[in-house]
């Protein structure tokens, strides 16, 4: 076991290892990621759905000024999570390789391309001197030969393909219901994924799962198009979700009564 004080050399310097192995920034900043907004990303037999719940930090905060899923290219959205200020360099850049690879090759981007490059640039951030990693995780999906395709890069620049997948806060609750909730061999509908990111974004935020905060983006094999979702149809799909759970919202609701009626 290392003491602070022996800990604290390396967590000075980026590109030294510790003795076992660790690189104390690169952890640090996925600790950055896990306070982030839930960011959720689902394949179906249609397309690929993100879903983001915006954390509103004030009454006086304007909803709608807050962007969480961001158009890259035509074909390609990516949905962020952790340090904000970092997480749209990361847009701006993959949005410049989108342009660059279509005036070179006269032809879009290969999502698995973009991505590649993506978790190139943030390694490079974890191996040289006077510079940090990338506070931020990043799902990148899009279309690719009417294939839906669903990207998670992390801080250190690890790059991973997913059926479904979640970045920041609750992640691994996400995760679980995901786990259980899909069958590999089997492809949900549409309809069916959007609704199971919002079960998962409910299970997070309980009785305070907010339609104003939700933000949904998708792209459809059909048009290979990215496409947010209408606020409109967005409060739609979370009041129907809120009364599926309504049973369990009562039931809290009397816990908390009972609790409060006992304190008084």
């Amino acid at each position: 076991m290392m003491g602070p004080q022996a800990q604290m050399g390396y967590d000075r310097a980026i590109t030294v290892f510790s003795p076992d192995g660790r690189l104390f920034q690169v952890e640090y900043a996925r600790e950055a990621v896990k306070r982030g907004t839930t960011a959720i990303g689902i394949k179906s037999s249609e397309g690929v759905v993100l879903l983001v719940d915006k954390r509103i930090t004030s009454n006086l905060l304007i909803p709608d000024s807050i962007e969480k899923i961001f158009k890259v290219d035509d074909h390609i959205a990516i949905a962020t999570s952790g340090l904000v200020a970092d997480s749209r360099v990361l847009v701006d850049r993959a949005r410049l390789e989108c342009q660059i690879n279509k005036l070179t090759y006269d032809e879009p981007i290969r999502v698995e391309g973009l991505a590649k490059k993506i978790s190139d640039h943030k390694q490079q951030y974890t191996q040289y001197g006077g510079v940090r990693p990338y506070g931020a995780a990043l799902l990148i999906a899009g279309i690719d030969n009417e294939e839906a395709r669903l990207f998670e890069t992390d801080p250190s620049g690890a790059l991973m393909e997913y059926l479904a997948t979640s970045i920041g806060e609750g992640r691994d609750t996400v995760l679980k219901i995901l786990e259980e909730r899909i069958d590999p061999e089997k492809k949900i509908s549409f309809e069916d994924s959007i609704f199971l990111g919002l079960e998962c974004l409910y299970e997070i935020s309980k009785d305070k799962l907010n339609a104003d905060t939700i933000e949904i983006g998708y792209i459809l094999l059909k048009d290979a198009m990215v496409r947010k979702m209408e606020s409109k149809d967005v409060r739609e799909y979370v009041e129907k979700v809120k009364f599926m759970h309504k049973d369990d919202m009562n039931i809290e609701n009397k816990d908390e009564q009972e609790d409060k009626d006992e304190t008084e």
